[in-house]
């Protein structure tokens, strides 16, 4: 049974789930045997919040 690990921002907090793939409809974009280092992570999840804003941003504007 596949997991994914969901790396998730909620203001100043950062937390992370765990969910089984399949029953989310979710699909793996990058699959990693090993965790990388913390850093690496976070500079991740923080290039991904950003680029989710600026998508949001780019919706707003156009509908």
């Amino acid at each position: 049974m596949p997991l994914g690990l969901i790396l998730c921002a909620e203001k100043s907090c950062e937390r992370m789930e765990l969910l089984r793939l399949e029953e989310g409809g979710m699909y793996v974009t990058e699959y990693l045997t090993d965790l990388p280092p913390r850093h690496l992570l976070e500079a991740k999840l923080h290039e991904a919040i950003r680029l989710a804003r600026e998508q949001i941003a780019v919706r707003e504007g156009v509908e």
